[in-house]
């Protein structure tokens, strides 16, 4: 299964979602990350953290949603509301889509080690809920299951059942 995270500039909590379902998955499922207004570098901060949980950043890159066309996901993931809120590309076409509000780590103004736990923070919450959905049998599922599936996996996160 192929999943697309996607936020506006592809730079940080994206580009974290990639590289750590990536990690966890081990094969079993295939991330990406894009941005609908991609600034094309990632956050130097979320490679450091990523690093220093001995995550691979090898080919993190910040790119345009465009540039999946080919691959169609099975499942796309917004992550930051702005990018929940817009006119998804039509050749997302009936891929399950979900959104995980994530706050941004990178707009942070604090001590270093506040910015690091916020970061921290935010990439153990994504471990979670990427833990949460490789428990789930999604093979074999049709879109409609798998969207319910996925629904009420970001129901339960929203309650509190992180």
């Amino acid at each position: 299964m192929k999943i697309l995270y996607v936020c506006t500039h592809n730079r940080c909590r994206s580009i974290l979602s990639e590289a750590i379902t990536n990690h966890l998955a081990k094969g079993k499922l295939q991330a990406f990350s894009a941005g609908s207004q991609p600034v094309g570098e990632v956050h130097p901060l979320s490679l450091k953290y990523l690093a220093e949980k001995g995550i691979s950043i090898d080919g993190l890159k910040s790119q345009s949603w465009e540039e999946f066309e080919e691959i169609q996901p099975d499942i796309v993931v917004t992550v930051c509301d702005s990018a929940a809120a817009e006119v998804c590309p039509v050749w997302f076409g009936d891929t399950v889509k979900i959104h995980w509000s994530l706050p941004d780590p990178s707009k942070l103004q604090g001590s270093d080690a506040q910015i690091r736990d916020a970061f921290y923070e935010v990439m153990a919450t994504i471990e979670n809920r990427v833990e949460k959905l490789l428990e789930l049998n999604l093979d074999g599922l049709s879109q409609a299951e798998r969207q319910a599936l996925l629904n009420r996996l970001v129901t339960e996160n929203a309650h509190g059942a992180v």
